[in-house]
């Protein structure tokens, strides 16, 4: 299970220099607007110390993480809804992403020129903000000019989904996006259904020089990182990025932040397996009951699922084999209705 999320912005702040970080793979960052006009994807390792030492613990031959596809979507600017600087394919490319990671730019350089000539992270984020506005509105109203006829022959779904599509209307007309609007379970299920932009999951990148306390009202998590600084650590071979990074005086690097971030705001979990052959992390929604777990693995493991031996990744580590930990009692059998944790370590039994 990929899920992916869409980097966006303004023109000009960084959102290409973060995705090359974040993937190694080179795009071309060149200063001017509407650069990338294809999206550029790549799919990123989850960064998991428990895989790293549950392989150890097995010995294994092979190393596999969870990984989230980025990507990156050309730059918007104000008046993208109408069809400005390319707007509406760059829109289009958003609708394809499970989450949206906004970068905001926060910093002084000459060099780079900003398309709206001033450095101001608010107003870059509210120009963002109401283009995301002006195309669910757009889609709204197509929707509600559809449907409107068909709700004066009295169906009362039809008439429902009418009530609903002017109350997201309202929402959008007062400004607000819908990550920020109460809404019933069968409106949110409307305004996925319709794929509406300012309903999808958020986090925002708060792209800067220096440590930066900003006066934003966001709707998700915010992380500040330097874009140019983490793609010069993305660039060392990856045995020198710890030492590099504590040089700098920092616990982590900001992209695996970012990642750990994005992969919890998606509503994501780890389970593992661990034997001689592979470590692995397998990704699942949280909550995800046993056998659907399984099926993630292979499709047969959860039409055949009969239980699961579990146990949490530390106290396998603790008791240092599989072995031993089935001797000493530590590891439980779960059936059905078990609902996978985090960190579960996780051997799944089948009919053959």
């Amino acid at each position: 299970m990929t899920l992916s999320l869409g980097i966006i912005g303004l023109p000009n702040v960084g959102k290409s220099t973060l995705f090359n970080a974040l993937t190694k793979k080179q795009v071309d960052a060149a200063n001017y607007p509407f650069c990338t006009i294809e999206p550029n994807v790549g799919v990123v390792k989850v960064p998991d110390e428990r895989v790293t030492k549950l392989a150890a613990m097995s010995n294994s031959a092979k190393q596999i993480y969870a990984t989230i596809e980025f990507v990156d979507i050309a730059g918007l600017v104000k008046g993208a809804h109408e069809g400005e600087g390319l707007g509406n394919q760059f829109l289009a490319n958003i609708r394809n992403v499970d989450a949206i990671c906004h970068v905001i730019r926060n910093f002084q350089d000459s060099n780079v020129v900003h398309v709206e000539g001033r450095i101001n992270p608010s107003l870059d984020k509210e120009i963002i903000d109401l283009e995301l506005i002006y195309a669910d509105l757009a889609t709204v109203n197509r929707r509600l000019d559809k449907i409107s006829k068909e709700a004066k022959s009295g169906d009362k779904l039809i008439s429902k989904q009418v009530d609903t599509l002017k109350k997201i209307r309202d929402y959008l007309n007062e400004g607000q996006s819908l990550r920020r609007c109460s809404l019933t379970a069968d409106e949110q299920e409307l305004a996925k259904e319709l794929n509406l932009l300012t309903s999808k999951p958020v986090i925002y990148v708060i792209n800067s020089e220096e440590p930066a306390n900003l006066l934003l009202h966001l709707d998700g998590p915010a992380i500040v990182l330097n874009a140019k600084l983490e793609a010069e650590i993305a660039s060392l071979p990856e045995e020198e990025q710890a030492d590099y990074i504590k040089e700098l005086g920092l616990q982590d690097s900001g992209l695996n932040k970012l990642i750990a971030q994005a992969y919890n705001l998606l509503g994501l979990i780890t389970f593992l397996t661990t034997g001689r052959d592979e470590t692995r992390a397998w990704t699942v929604k949280r909550n995800t009951p046993a056998p659907q777990a399984a099926g993630v693995i292979h499709t047969d493991f959860m039409k055949n699922f009969i239980r699961a031996e579990v146990i949490n990744w530390e106290t396998l580590l603790r008791a240092g084999s599989e072995t031993k930990a089935k001797e000493l009692g530590l590891i439980r059998l779960e059936g059905k209705n078990y609902l996978i944790q985090d960190g579960d370590v996780c051997n799944f039994l089948i009919n053959n």
